[in-house]
């Protein structure tokens, strides 16, 4: 339950309290319960994309990007902007990390979180009423245990809260999450779920892959990157899927 918890108040802004000593390591351990947590957030949002379906599709949508944005404390769209920020031009890493770590958002962030959003809203629009609340559960499942898979890569800093969650991550715990997204995947969508969930995590892996390459690893802001772009590729792909299989 501990590390239920840790999960929920990383990942969410909800108001819990954790009475009892948090070693370390419980923050590694706590990652296998990120996809857990990324389905409540889902169920959440999916609570509300149907008691808001009369409206009109447009409003819809906006209602539901401000409250993925309430519920997660714009955490991951933060880490998306300073991403953007940092990663753009050729700079060297100890550059790209003191961009990234820069509370002002740069131009390149204000540019990128733009087209995330309008993006992301284009996208849940263009999903069906009756598909998108299966939707919006299983973008915000496979988003965050692709936080996960990110955390099994080096901490490119060398201090930051993010570090303990990569310090103790544990493969056995990642893969004992990514089995549960595959099962929400495919209780959800059926054997289409499937090909969604692969197809939506090859944009998350490049991108990890790709900080790699850059800063030798992950922080704090990549992690939430990774986040926000698996959230728009699961929607693409469940897009593409249904348009192609009706």
């Amino acid at each position: 339950m501990k590390h239920l918890l840790i999960a929920f108040q990383f990942l969410t802004v909800l108001p819990l309290k954790i009475c009892i000593e948090i070693k370390d390591e419980d923050y590694g351990k706590s990652l296998v319960y990120f996809p857990i947590v990324g389905m409540a957030i889902g169920a959440m949002l999916s609570a509300i994309s149907l008691c808001c379906g009369f409206l009109p599709v447009p409003v819809l949508g906006a209602i539901v990007l401000i409250f993925s944005a309430f519920f997660t404390g714009a955490l991951h769209l933060d880490g998306f902007a300073d991403t953007c920020d940092g990663f753009y031009g050729s700079k060297p890493k100890e550059e790209i990390l003191k961009i990234m770590r820069d509370p002002r958002i740069g131009v390149m962030g204000v540019v990128g979180i733009t087209l995330l959003l309008l993006l992301k809203f284009s996208l849940i629009i263009s999903i069906p009423k009756d598909v998108l609340w299966r939707s919006l559960i299983a973008m915000c499942c496979l988003a965050r245990w692709a936080q996960a898979i990110g955390c099994l890569l080096p901490y490119a800093r060398n201090e930051g809260k993010a570090g303990l969650f990569i310090k103790y991550a544990r493969k056995k715990d990642i893969i004992i999450g990514g089995v549960f997204t595959i099962i929400v995947f495919s209780a959800l969508f059926g054997l289409k779920g499937i090909i969604i969930f692969f197809s939506s995590l090859i944009p998350a892996l490049i991108f990890i892959c790709h900080a790699k390459s850059k800063i030798g690893g992950m922080t704090g802001d990549t992690i939430g990157a990774v986040s926000e772009i698996a959230e728009v590729s699961t929607l693409f792909s469940i897009l593409i899927v249904g348009s192609v299989w009706t």
